[in-house]
C-alpha cells in the first residue's frame, strides 16, 4: 500500500502542474532543492504556517509507491521530520485532490478525513 503525504499548491501551481504534467516546485522548493511535503499530521499546520495569506489552495495527495527512494524523511527546525521529495513530481503519482477555500480566520477547510492523524 503507498504511504501518502500532501503537498499544498496555489491554483496558479496546480494549472500548470495540470498542463504540464509534472511540478518541479515552488519558489522555496527551487531554493532548497527539494519539494517539501507534509504527512497526513503535518498538512494542516503546514497550510496555518505557511500559507495565511494565501488564498484558495489544492491539497494534493501523494502516492509514494513509485517515489520511495526520492524522499527523504529530513528534520525540521523543531526536529519534527518531514518528508523531502528530490525528484519532480509527476501527475501519475497524485491521488485525490481538494480545493482548500480559506475562512475569515486565516485557516483552511479541509477534507474530515486529513490531517486527524
Amino acid at each position: 500500500m503507498d504511504k501518502i503525504v500532501y503537498k499544498l499548491l496555489t491554483l496558479e501551481e496546480w494549472a500548470d502542474f495540470e498542463t504540464t504534467g509534472e511540478f518541479a516546485g515552488a519558489g522555496i522548493d527551487l531554493a532548497d532543492g527539494y519539494i517539501h511535503l507534509s504527512t497526513d499530521a503535518q498538512v494542516r499546520e503546514t497550510a496555518r504556517l505557511h500559507f495565511k495569506t494565501t488564498g484558495e489552495l489544492k491539497l494534493v495527495e501523494v502516492l509514494t509507491a513509485s517515489l520511495a527512494s526520492q524522499i527523504k524523511y529530513e528534520a525540521a527546525r523543531d526536529g519534527s521530520l518531514f518528508p523531502h521529495l528530490y525528484d519532480v513530481l509527476s501527475l501519475d503519482d497524485v491521488g485525490r485532490v481538494w480545493h482548500l477555500s480559506r475562512r475569515a480566520d486565516g485557516l483552511y477547510d479541509f477534507p474530515d478525513a486529513v490531517g486527524q492523524d
